[in-house]
């Protein structure tokens, strides 16, 4: 039996088949130096099963605009390099050993070459921006990378801190992630030439969507299971991460239970039991539930999004990445 998650990849990949396939003609292109580790790593990581959700947004919302051009398959590209710019940063940061069930690159080629090559992936993608010559998009990019970063800081202020409550939960995920969905899904309406009233449309739709997404991997973080998700589970656990679950069951949890999370969250002391007993108090505490019911507010606010345009091809496939946000297993 084929999986929904698959199925849904499948069919969107069917509808925009050419224009993916020169979005990573031009990810190939354009990852290539004469430094042989850059090409090296990057491809590492860009060619390792990634869902390619950021760049589909970009090409799925020029075509809804009636964008008629080649420029949104470049565009695409840039929104991929950032994406993995920002996977490259992280996985050092968390200490990361594995990312879609492969080895990451810091645990190949150890810290520093990720980081470079990163930095590389992020200054590549503004020359791109710069040829390409469109300000409004280079401005919406630029923006999105100022708060992209702002949200790694305020999430690596906010780890192994129980004080951290919902509101700042969510402000760290709207910066750190659903930022760059927000400028993949304007820079459609830009190319198409049409009023800022859609841009705007446009960036709520990606902004919905970012943080459905993300609430669903945090959820996915202690309920999914390894295979499925690509990585080791419970990660955010390890490395003291305060997520939608774990501050749902903090808030709700008797003393006891609220010692625990102290004691394992705030000051680091996991024993090899710790992360099934995290779990059962989650679950208890309908933390997994309550952060699920969340997710779906947020995809629902995508859709609506969505509301005034007409019907089309794209407009659906648009709706279905809105569900698929939610819906998926990895």
């Amino acid at each position: 039996m084929s999986d929904p998650t698959q199925t849904v990849l499948h069919r969107l990949r069917e509808l925009i088949g050419p224009d993916l396939e020169q979005t990573n003609h031009l990810i190939r292109q354009h990852l290539d130096s004469e430094v042989e580790l850059i090409p090296t790593l990057g491809t590492h990581l860009i060619q390792s099963g990634g869902k390619r959700l950021r760049p589909m947004l970009t090409l799925l919302s020029a075509r809804m605009f009636g964008y008629q051009g080649e420029a949104h398959a470049l565009l695409a590209a840039v929104i991929e390099f950032i994406h993995t710019a920002t996977l490259l940063h992280d996985d050092v940061v968390d200490k990361s050993n594995t990312r879609r069930g492969i080895a990451t690159a810091n645990s190949v080629w150890g810290n520093k070459a990720p980081v470079l090559v990163g930095d590389f992936l992020f200054s590549r993608s503004f020359q791109l921006l710069v040829r390409h010559g469109d300000l409004k998009v280079l401005g919406i990019i630029a923006d999105a990378c100022a708060i992209i970063s702002e949200g790694e800081v305020l999430q690596l202020v906010a780890s192994n801190d129980l004080k951290t409550d919902e509101e700042k939960y969510m402000a760290v995920v709207a910066s750190k992630t659903a930022s760059l969905f927000s400028a993949a899904c304007q820079i459609g309406p830009v190319l198409a030439g049409c009023p800022d009233a859609d841009v705007k449309r446009m960036a709520d739709f990606g902004t919905a969507i970012g943080i459905a997404y993300q609430v669903v991997d945090d959820t996915l973080d202690y309920a999914a299971t390894v295979e499925k998700l690509g990585k080791t589970i419970g990660d955010d656990f390890q490395e003291g991460k305060i997520t939608l679950p774990v501050i749902h069951a903090f808030a709700h949890g008797a003393p006891e239970e609220r010692d625990f999370w102290v004691r394992t969250i705030e000051k680091g002391e996991i024993t090899p039991d710790s992360l099934e007993q995290a779990i059962a108090m989650i679950r208890k505490r309908g933390g997994l539930d309550y952060s699920m019911s969340r997710a779906r507010d947020f995809a629902r606010a995508a859709r609506d999004a969505l509301e005034p345009y007409p019907h089309s091809a794209e407009r659906e496939a648009l709706l279905m990445l809105a569900d698929f946000s939610v819906d998926r297993s990895f």
